[in-house]
């Protein structure tokens, strides 16, 4: 504000210097050109007549005529001096500037809005503790409405000034969240991720405002950008929470018990939210339950296959489903192949259809072991590098959880 005020000062004193100075020196240099001009004219045009009435014998001393005429514009100096020196009085200046002084901030004051641009000013200050209560997650004090439109009008009013930042956009993202506001949720966060892809704040908060959003097109790119901040830091809670109860609302129940787990562990049993992440896991495996309650053969088996976040999918294969004797033998008696453009977690039930010799049908064993694999070039020879998981040992006839989590080294 201080140098608002130093600018309208100066702008004040050009309108005033504009005012009085035509006062002091237009008029006067303007009446004394026009008499110069005037007596310069008078005294050519009296030449030319003298040297006409002599060219007519009318003039007898000449000389003596033009000395006289000489004479006559010297005479006229001391008129001009002595209105030169008749000026404008100061007194009759300062009235015409304390009056333009008053209108001009007069005017402000009435219509220039100068305690909105003070309140403004003084929310832009503001700016950093507003922020970082935002971005605090364990704030007990949440900010008010009044404090969030004051930390939007902050935001707004630096971006403009660094449309670079971020950071920034980060934060007008989350307030947008916030206010349940997608449209400038979804643009800010935009902003930011092409800022900055790198950043997993920015990441995180990007595939959050994209799942809130609700389009099945941008909930997968959400979920891949949220795997992929995992992938690089599978102790980020917030991605790991995001994931969970988006497979949830998809029904996708092991996944969100895979996350939550994750979750646990990465916090730890004395976290507070410990007890809450383990209800959410028995809500979520109440539902695995429920739905694998079916009627399943007695001679089939059902196969839950979940992915861990860490499982890094090829962009083509195959997930090879195998049934083993409860010894752990290698050679499967059962199995069977699914392209990998199904989504997970998937459910297939094994049976006698899918045992590799008709001598030896998979009804045949009582308990068994089911093993599930990534295949990316339809070998059914595992090698280095491809991602497993397998059951515990299951009877005929019933259902299994088999997450993929290890990788063969």
């Amino acid at each position: 504000m201080t140098l608002f005020w130093i600018v309208t000062v100066i702008l004040v004193l050009i309108a005033g210097a504009i005012f009085v100075i035509p006062m002091y020196k237009g008029k006067e240099q303007d009446d004394v050109a026009s008499r110069d001009e005037l007596n310069k004219a008078f005294f050519k045009d009296r030449i030319s007549e003298l040297e006409e009435e002599n060219s007519e014998g009318l003039v007898v001393n000449q000389d003596e005529l033009v000395s006289e005429l000489q004479q006559s514009l010297l005479d006229d100096v001391p008129m001009q001096a002595k209105q030169q020196v008749v000026g404008i009085s100061p007194l009759m200046v300062l009235p015409g500037l304390i009056l333009l002084v008053g209108i001009c901030y007069g005017m402000y004051l009435s219509v220039g809005s100068l305690n909105k641009v003070e309140a403004w000013q003084e929310t832009v200050s503001r700016l950093p503790e507003l922020s970082k209560r935002l971005m605090d997650d364990q704030n007990a004090e949440p900010l008010s409405d009044q404090e969030m439109d004051d930390l939007t009008l902050a935001l707004r009013t630096r971006l403009h000034d660094n449309p670079n930042d971020a950071t920034g956009w980060l934060l007008l993202g989350r307030i947008g969240m916030a206010n349940r506001d997608a449209e400038t949720s979804q643009g800010a966060m935009l902003r930011a991720y092409k800022l900055d892809p790198s950043n997993p704040e920015i990441k995180v908060g990007y595939a959050q405002t994209l799942m809130l959003v609700g389009d099945s097109n941008q909930g997968d790119f959400a979920r891949q950008i949220l795997r992929s901040v995992v992938q690089r830091d599978p102790s980020d809670v917030r991605a790991l929470s995001l994931l969970a109860f988006d497979a949830f609302e998809r029904n996708e129940y092991q996944q969100a018990v895979s996350y939550w787990t994750m979750m646990k562990n990465v916090i730890g049993e004395n976290d507070p939210r410990a007890n809450m992440l383990t209800r959410s896991i028995e809500r979520a495996q109440a539902r695995i339950d429920k739905v694998n309650a079916v009627d399943v053969s007695a001679d089939s088996v059902t196969v839950n296959v979940a992915l861990d976040p860490a499982v890094s999918l090829p962009a083509q294969g195959f997930l090879i489903l195998s049934v083993h004797s409860a010894d752990g033998a290698p050679m499967p008696i059962a199995a069977r192949r699914i392209p990998l453009s199904s989504q997970f977690p998937v459910t297939v039930t094994l049976d006698d259809n899918d045992s590799m010799i008709p001598e030896r049908k998979m009804s045949s064993l009582s308990e068994m072991i089911v093993k599930a694999r990534i295949d990316s070039d339809g070998n059914v020879m595992t090698k280095q590098g491809d991602w497993y998981g397998q059951s515990d040992v299951l009877s005929l006839g019933a259902s299994t959880i088999v997450t993929i989590n290890k990788q063969y080294q």
